[in-house]
């Protein structure tokens, strides 16, 4: 997957009921969803048209013995695994799952940064698949880290992914909030997570045509809305909620 290094190429949600998740994102986003086809493994795949977005799996059984809560998982592009592992460690990450093969697929590292926010390495078998604009509904937009603290946040991922700073937004005793690029494309922010969040985590916002239509389906599935609808720099909206399994998500888009 030449050309895709420190670019977010996959996103799965790790979940405790995976049907009933499967029914909710697909009314809340429009995704469409199929079984992977993976002999011996049951993986979902959340499509929009012709294209893979996302997956769904079952949590492990020993993320459930140490009570981890539902979860998206971001994976980020590496040429290789194994030297991008190495790398995350020396720079003061963590590697909690060593690079290991999905056989056809391509080959995987789950990691955490200096301060904990969990991310996934991935380097892909065959041609990437092609670029998509990340505003068109069913795709996700924005990438937000809740880090433990940004003046050393930002530093691991530029040196590790080659990210680099684009505008920072003064957000008053919040800090500052700093949107990051990759390839010289806005793709994300990152700040310094409130002392009431009791760890750093990623955020995936899903780009839908309409935010309050999404908020409705949010609510009457079971869902639960946890930053009511703002207003964002572009004039685009956002509004970050909990799925009826517990797994934090946001989306993004127009008001309607």
């Amino acid at each position: 997957m030449a050309g895709h290094h420190g670019k977010f190429v996959w996103y799965e949600l790790m979940t405790t009921d995976t049907q009933a998740a499967e029914t909710f994102y697909k009314d809340v986003v429009g995704w469409d969803a199929r079984d992977a086809g993976m002999p011996g493994v049951s993986y979902t795949l959340f499509t929009k048209g012709e294209q893979q977005v996302a997956g769904l799996m079952t949590m492990p059984q020993g993320a459930l013995e140490m009570n981890v809560p539902p979860a998206w998982l971001g994976y980020i592009g590496v040429d290789d695994v194994d030297a991008a592992a190495e790398d995350v460690a020396a720079k003061g990450g963590k590697i909690h799952r060593a690079p290991d093969d999905i056989p056809g697929i391509g080959r995987f590292a789950i990691a955490t940064d200096p301060h904990g926010a969990v991310f996934a390495l991935f380097t892909g078998i065959g041609a990437p698949p092609p670029a998509v604009d990340p505003m068109a509904p069913g795709q996700i937009g924005w990438h937000e880290l809740m880090s433990g603290d940004l003046d050393t946040a930002f530093p691991f991922y530029a040196g590790a992914f080659g990210w680099t700073k684009d505008q920072g937004m003064d957000m008053g005793e919040m800090g500052t909030y700093q949107i990051f690029a990759i390839d010289g494309a806005q793709a994300g922010g990152m700040m310094t997570k409130p002392k009431d969040i009791p760890s750093p985590y990623w955020l995936y916002y899903f780009s839908v045509p309409a935010l309050d239509t999404a908020i409705e389906r949010i609510k009457s599935g079971g869902g639960k809305i946890v930053l009511e609808p703002m207003e964002v720099p572009g004039g685009a909206w956002i509004v970050q909620a909990l799925d009826p399994q517990g797994a934090l998500f946001a989306l993004v888009g127009q008001r309607g």
